[in-house]
């Protein structure tokens, strides 16, 4: 199914929205705020890479 990338983006940043409280919580007061949220996105991004490369792995003749 092919998404649009201002709606990936949209979808991507609502995760992250979802995810800092989540690193927030988890280190107490360890991490400031942005770092829980560079954190969180990282985590998202890391994620959406390894479905790509899954993609590109097991069904080369898309690509």
């Amino acid at each position: 199914m092919y998404r649009s990338t201002p709606t990936f983006l949209f979808l991507l940043l609502t995760a992250g929205l979802l995810l800092a409280p989540a690193v927030m919580a988890a280190t107490g007061d360890a991490l400031t705020r942005g770092q829980s949220y560079a954190i969180a996105l990282l985590g998202l991004v890391i994620a959406a890479l390894s479905i790509y490369l899954f993609t590109v792995m097991f069904q080369p003749e898309k690509f």
